[in-house]
């Protein structure tokens, strides 16, 4: 039953950053679940931002609402908006940010493939 809740709230969390995501036109948005994939984390929430000012404005705005609804701040932050690749760890959500470009040059789609599609939003 416990882990039953950890993956509820690791779902709860993760909505929280795509409904945020939605609202300020990220594109792309998916969420993976890895769960009994990774050892690291339950879940990637992966989204697009055109430019280096909506990657920002997007891992803001995600990082205020997981703060006001879930009283979260990230266990790490890495990259930023220039870079075109920002991730922001939540443990057992990570949540990355990316420029089309650097996301597809990564394919962490393809990469974690084991993973099981919860949400596609194009």
């Amino acid at each position: 039953m416990g882990g039953t809740r950890v993956v509820d709230d690791s779902l709860e969390l993760a909505h929280t950053m795509v409904d945020v995501l939605e609202e300020k036109k990220g594109e792309d948005i998916l969420i993976l679940d890895l769960a009994g994939v990774a050892s690291f984390t339950n879940l990637f929430v992966m989204c697009n931002g055109r430019s280096a000012r909506t990657l920002k404005a997007l891992s803001s705005e995600v990082g205020s609402a997981v703060k006001e609804k879930h009283n979260r701040l990230p266990l790490q932050v890495e990259g930023d908006s220039k870079s075109g690749w920002i991730l922001l760890d939540y443990g057992e959500v990570i949540l990355h940010l990316f420029s089309p470009a650097l996301r597809d040059y990564y394919a962490l789609e393809e990469l974690w493939a084991a993973g099981r599609v919860v949400l596609r939003m194009t």
